[in-house]
Order: C-alpha cells, then structure tokens, then sequence
C-alpha cells in the first residue's frame, strides 16, 4: 500500500509557475496547487510501498531548481 503525503513547497520569487512545470514533468504528483501564504505550492503525492519517504521525496522533487523549502505531512488513515 502506497503512502500518501502532502507538500508544500516555497519557490524562488518570480520561479513558481516554471517549478510547478518542472514538477509535472516527473510525473510522480496526484494533485498539484498553487497556493496563498507562506508556500507556493501544494503536492499531493503518494509514496510507493517499500520507498522511504524522505529519499523518495529527495531523488525525485528536491532536485528542481528553485524549490528553496519544503514542508511534507505524512498522512495515517482516511476517513
């Protein structure tokens, strides 16, 4: 069972729609927004089984010129 996290991520100004471009390219994203505050954008993304999260999340988005921060929640159930 995959694992399903939330992302925000804060992009160097005047570089979020390129980012959110980027993103889509890897093709790893379930929902993809962008947003008001302290991020620019919202990822949904599920984690394949057996992947840890934290390298999964660093070898596949991380790398993406102008992400300056990250912030993931992890999610437990649905209800």
């Amino acid at each position: 069972m995959s694992t399903c996290v939330f992302i925000q991520i804060r992009c160097k100004p005047g570089t979020t729609y390129k980012v959110a471009e980027d993103i889509a390219l890897q093709e790893i994203h379930s929902e993809l927004y962008s947003t008001s505050g302290e991020y620019d954008l919202l990822m949904k993304l599920y984690i394949p089984e057996g992947e840890d999260v934290g390298k999964f999340i660093d070898e596949h988005l991380l790398h993406i010129p102008n992400i300056e921060r990250s912030l993931t929640t992890m999610t437990f159930k649905a209800f």
